[in-house]
């Protein structure tokens, strides 16, 4: 296993002797059908264009919203990235999600509200050269910080997508020192979005970087897709005994397990469930080629699942759904029973809990994944 996982960096004198950081701690919920595991969501401000506004979520089913994205300048400003939506718009009685956001915590008090800065793409191109310079880094706490008063938010999620080598990481780290310092805990939340695979997390001394963050939102999907050659799940909770490519080697455990390893308190972890499938037209079952995907960038969101005219599966030895047949071939997703697999791994192994991208892809009930977690984590 320590082959598989590769090794880690050790960390820097001055942050093992002068640690800045709170300890590990959970923030404390005092709704009483809150309980103690975090149930997140994560809502994108591209989603009122959909006519998915912020009170389309159960805020009654979650604990923590995470809302995305902002972004970052070169200059380590940290700025909205669609002003109407966030702020402009006229969207559940006010105007801007942001404004709708803070209505939903006036009713529900217990509700954390956290902006994520980042994302893929260009949301998270200008992440290396903030994080290598002392005073873009200041700029990012400061003006992160700014932001989150404003809007009178509860802190800050950091989603760079990803560091990608040892010195990145470092900097990375410097990046948290400087966000922690202008985001004090307990009075802010900070957390961050990280990859499941080892390949990226190598690249990140966790042992010293989850001193600065409350949690480490867990991104255990996106296994397999149309960056690689053969089908398979994206979001398997175990490896298969017989892995049938390199990415089916990668499962939620398989990142949990190295986390523990290398010394992330297990209750910092929330595993990440995502709320769409992946599509793999014309798969070969001898060779595990396929021709193409189906839906949208190749992924159907989870409301759309199963397509009309497949049949859905569970593989409960890795944890994983899928359907076969209608416009979509072969579609890995998660669906009530691998969630109730996922939230049950949770509490049987101390994890902080669970995340969703996204939100509002969750179907209704009874197939509502963030309402089975919630009931699974809570035992109701």
């Amino acid at each position: 296993m320590s082959n598989f996982f590769g090794p880690t960096l050790p960390p820097p004198t001055n942050w093992l002797t002068q640690p800045r950081a709170p300890a590990d701690r959970r923030n404390s919920i005092t709704e009483p059908n809150i309980k103690l595991y975090v149930n997140a969501v994560y809502y994108p401000n591209w989603h009122v264009y959909k006519r998915r506004p912020p009170s389309s979520l159960n805020p009654g089913l979650v604990s923590h919203i995470f809302y995305a994205f902002a972004w970052v300048k070169l200059d380590g400003t940290v700025y909205l990235s669609d002003e109407w939506a966030d702020t402009q718009i006229g969207v559940d009685g006010t105007h801007g999600c942001l404004r709708s956001l803070a209505l939903l915590k006036q009713k529900n008090k217990y509700l954390k509200l956290i902006l994520s800065v980042g994302g893929g793409g260009v949301g998270s191109q200008h992440f290396a050269e903030v994080a290598a310079k002392p005073a873009a880094r200041e700029t990012f706490g400061r003006t992160a910080r700014d932001l989150v008063d404003r809007f009178h938010l509860d802190g800050l999620d950091i989603d760079w997508e990803h560091p990608s080598d040892p010195q990145q990481g470092v900097n990375y780290i410097f990046l948290l020192d400087a966000v922690r310092r202008y985001l004090p805990a307990p009075t802010y939340i900070l957390t961050s979005a990280l990859p499941a695979g080892t390949w990226a997390l190598k690249n990140i001394n966790l042992s010293v970087a989850h001193h600065f963050l409350d949690y480490i939102n867990l991104m255990a999907y996106d296994f397999s897709g149309p960056w690689i050659d053969t089908y398979g799940h994206h979001a398997q909770l175990y490896s298969p005994a017989f892995p049938h490519s390199d990415a089916a080697y990668l499962s939620g455990d398989s990142a949990v397990t190295y986390l523990r390893t290398v010394g992330v308190p297990l209750s910092k972890i929330i595993l990440g469930i995502p709320t769409f499938g992946r599509s793999f037209l014309g798969v070969d079952g001898t060779t595990g080629k396929y021709s193409g995907h189906g839906g949208e960038e190749g992924t159907f969101e989870y409301k759309d699942l199963p397509r009309p005219g497949a049949q859905e599966h569970v593989n409960r030895e890795v944890g994983a759904a899928f359907c076969i047949g209608g416009d979509g071939g072969f579609v890995s997703y998660d669906n009530p029973t691998t969630v109730t697999m996922k939230a049950t791994y949770v509490t049987r192994n101390g994890l902080g809990g669970l995340f969703f991208w996204t939100g509002t892809a969750d179907a209704s009930h009874p197939r509502s994944l963030v309402e089975t977690a919630f009931k699974t984590l809570h035992n109701c």
